[in-house]
């Protein structure tokens, strides 16, 4: 999957920084951080985050929580290179074809998608930052398991899915056979009640790596609604 890198949580911090250390203005700013902050981020398995997260909860208690918004929007993108001997799996959906997604995962470019979108909307690291290609336990690993932990976030921050758009963009193979089923699988992963849930697929007219079949994309928004 294509993952951004950070510094702050692949960099180790020196202990005698830490404690004069000011909060990252996205945990500061942030209303929903200060709910999140003293729960466990299970996935967050870096060097540095213990000592990121004992920072946060101070600066948390010492500030006054904003209000949380009745709603949130988040946008979500991925993209991944097609090459000849991997399965190609879009929302979760194996589909036939004669090359799939090189990825550190399985590299569903839709499920990596929503999930971010997802954190966006409630203001969180990317799923680069969360679930790094970096670490071992994710080769290989079903992208379900990133979208679990989303939707597990999104309720512990008070959120549900209000609706979901995405569009894939692939010159090859055709979607419309499968994307009942794609659509389907997305809405048992979300939870969510196929009426909000919508899924288009576009071409890229053989333009670029899109359009000559060697890569694929998928952008989504969400609008996530306070429960």
């Amino acid at each position: 999957m294509a993952m951004a890198s950070s510094l702050f949580f692949s960099t180790p911090i020196p202990p005698k920084l830490i404690s004069k250390q000011k909060p990252f203005s996205y945990q500061s700013s942030n209303p929903l951080l200060p709910q999140l902050a003293h729960k466990p981020l299970r996935s967050l398995v870096v060097s540095s985050a213990a000592a990121i997260e004992a920072e946060t909860e101070t600066s948390s208690s010492n500030s006054t929580p904003l209000k949380s918004l009745p709603f949130r929007v988040g946008h979500g993108f991925d993209l991944h290179r097609l090459e000849p001997g991997y399965p190609l799996i879009i929302g979760g959906i194996n589909i036939p074809h004669d090359r799939g997604c090189e990825a550190h995962s399985d590299g569903d470019v839709l499920l990596h998608c929503v999930v971010d979108a997802i954190l966006g909307a409630l203001g969180l690291p990317d799923i680069g930052q969360i679930f790094p290609d970096t670490d071992p336990k994710w080769k290989g690993a079903p992208s379900s398991v990133f979208m679990e932990e989303a939707v597990r976030l999104m309720h512990e921050a008070g959120y549900e899915l209000g609706n979901l758009d995405a569009t894939l963009i692939l010159q090859r193979p055709k979607v419309s056979p499968h994307k009942e089923s794609i659509r389907a699988n997305l809405c048992k992963l979300l939870g969510a009640d196929p009426s909000v849930v919508n899924l288009k697929a576009k071409t890229h007219e053989k333009v670029d790596s899109l359009g000559e079949n060697r890569s694929i994309a998928a952008h989504t928004v969400v609008l996530l609604m306070k429960k």
